[in-house]
């Protein structure tokens, strides 16, 4: 087997790996203009790869869609994770640094940040993909709570459907154009992380 292989079993394709190729450009398409928009053969076509290596590696859209959406929470959790343990933030600063990556997000333009939500709504919460984009939701307040938890505030998991919603809120403002959107969501943060101390 070569490392090629090896490394996609895995489940990190290589670099210039066919699905590699065809992640990238679905990661672009996906998260600028949806998911019904964009067909299979504009994937296999902008990712320069043959019909049947595309349907080796993913046999529909959707398997595409799910890879995208597991690609991204991976590195939305590591940027995360990487700022708090950068500025050594810890309990209560460790939650709202999240608010910070999400600016900083915003300002870059970075279209996958909706893309749970996107997808959700589009597909429906019954539909497969709506179901996955609901359940990496769920891990993101599970990440808030243990965070919660770890500065010893209360009833951590309430605490978390609280913060996500003020995160989704800002999600939805920076599309609609507000520059500040999760530096407002932020200072509400601070006031709600008042009210859960114990």
């Amino acid at each position: 087997m070569d490392t090629s292989e090896a490394t996609e079993q895995q489940g990190r394709p290589a670099a210039g790996s066919p699905p590699e190729k065809i992640l990238a450009v679905a990661y672009e398409l996906f998260a600028r203009r949806g998911i019904r928009d964009v067909g299979v053969d504009e994937l296999i076509r902008a990712s320069g790869v043959a019909k049947a290596t595309f349907y080796r590696h993913f046999h529909s859209k959707d398997d595409v869609v799910l890879a995208f959406l597991e690609q991204w929470y991976r590195e939305r959790t590591a940027a995360i994770e990487e700022a708090i343990a950068r500025r050594g933030s810890r309990g209560e600063a460790a939650m709202l640094t999240i608010f910070d990556v999400f600016d900083d997000w915003f300002r870059q333009g970075a279209a996958q940040v909706s893309s749970f939500l996107h997808v959700m709504m589009e597909m429906g919460p019954d539909h497969p993909l709506g179901k996955a984009s609901i359940q990496y939701l769920e891990k993101t307040r599970e990440q808030i709570a243990d965070l919660a938890e770890t500065a010893g505030l209360d009833n951590p998991y309430d605490f978390a459907w609280s913060i996500h919603i003020l995160i989704k809120g800002a999600i939805v403002a920076a599309a609609e154009g507000d520059p500040r959107a999760a530096a407002r969501a932020k200072d509400m943060a601070t006031l709600l992380i008042g009210s859960h101390q114990k």
